[in-house]
């Protein structure tokens, strides 16, 4: 009798045109092989120590609140005038450090204990107006698929078709610049700021930057395609949280005063959407960095897909490093913060030409990235930013 003999179709020859246009080297080394090269004690969660990082912030908060509260003694404007905005931005940089923590809870690494980690991460976030189990379920996502073109969720690249260019071929200007997406600084800095401050909220309510999923994709509605059957209640209990939230500042409205609310507490609130927009930007977007498709991508290719910028020490101190050692953290999210300047130091020599910061000064980063980054083309499996 024959046997039949189960034959494997051939993979799909992945299309690395671009790859091979810019002498761009997609890597093939593992996550234990980065790992090896990391002390094991920078894995370690210490409980104790997390919550000193926790006191540490709501110190600097209070404080901060505190010496606010004589500003309108004042008698000087001009010296009111200068104070208030010092305030906002100073206690915008410390609060974005109390949000890092919450992320890092959902993450697993605050503590070794889920119900801990869950539990102080709740709290946090919330405090911030963000729906805790509902971010960290998507974010999740978004560090199983970084630099991946159709399973990542955040800051994906616009492709050639939806910015209304012909197919490149067709093109007169091929890779641009193109006239039709020229900007005038002045629209610039318009779309910057509409970004800066309202595109955190709109994500969490609409999902904008993110994948375009069908329906209310929101990370307040349980039932989007965001999220698993299983996950409902936590979903509810996140939305549950900001509302109470809202509530409560509502509350401190009605005995403090609406300008109150707003001068403590509101454009300080804005001010860490600004940072969290900002940094997360920054992190996964940049001309010299290609996406993936499904036949290149793996884990390990796209947490190397991350770029370390520092924002100055004082900056990358109170915000516990999360912009100058993220891609220690796409390698191992479930690192505490402290220990991740000591391994990204190994991590640097493990990956060599494959681990990718960025010195530039931040504002010209900016300016540099939003310009260049325009949109990639609609197929090919390493697609890298065209303007």
């Amino acid at each position: 009798m024959a046997t039949q003999r189960n034959v494997k179709a051939d993979p799909v020859k992945p299309v690395i045109d671009e790859a091979i246009e810019r002498n761009w080297e997609i890597p093939n080394f593992t996550i234990k092989e980065i790992r090896d090269a990391i002390p094991a004690h920078c894995f370690r969660r210490d409980t104790f120590r997390s919550f000193t990082h926790v006191l540490h912030d709501f110190i600097f908060i209070v404080v901060l609140a505190g010496l606010a509260s004589y500003i309108d003694t004042i008698p000087n404007v001009y010296a009111r005038l200068v104070l208030w905005p010092l305030y906002w931005i100073a206690q915008g940089i410390v609060a974005t450090g109390v949000w890092v923590i919450g992320h890092e809870c959902g993450h697993q690494s605050f503590s070794p204990s889920k119900a801990i980690n869950d539990g102080v991460g709740f709290v946090l976030h919330t405090l911030l107006l963000v729906p805790y189990h509902s971010w960290k379920y998507s974010h999740s996502k978004h560090h199983k698929a970084t630099g991946h073109m159709t399973r990542d969720q955040v800051f994906l690249p616009k492709v050639r078709s939806t910015v209304g260019l012909p197919p490149r071929e067709q093109d007169p200007e091929l890779d641009g610049p193109h006239e039709a997406l020229d900007e005038a600084p002045i629209v610039v800095l318009y779309r910057m700021f509409n970004m800066f401050v309202f595109g955190w909220p709109l994500y969490l309510l609409t999902n904008v930057t993110g994948q375009d999923y069908p329906g209310w994709a929101s990370h307040f509605n349980p039932n989007c395609v965001i999220y698993e059957k299983n996950q409902f209640w936590d979903v509810m209990a996140s939305t549950a949280g900001v509302l109470s939230m809202m509530g409560f500042l509502g509350y401190c409205g009605h005995v403090f005063g609406s300008l109150a609310v707003i001068k403590y507490y509101v454009i300080p609130y804005f001010n860490v959407n600004f940072w969290l927009v900002l940094i997360t930007y920054l992190q996964h977007t940049d001309p010299k960095l290609p996406h993936y498709r499904e036949n290149v991508w793996n884990f390990q290719r796209g947490a190397a897909l991350t770029v370390d910028r520092s924002f100055g020490f004082i900056i990358d101190y109170f915000h516990h490093h999360i912009s100058d050692t993220h891609v220690a953290h796409h390698f191992f999210s479930t690192m505490p913060h402290y220990h991740a300047e000591e391994a990204t130091a190994h991590i640097k020599k493990a990956l060599g030409k494959h681990y990718h910061s960025d010195n530039t000064p931040i504002p010209l980063a900016l300016w540099r990235v939003w310009k260049a980054c325009r949109f990639v083309e609609d197929d090919g499996d390493v697609v890298f930013f065209k303007n």
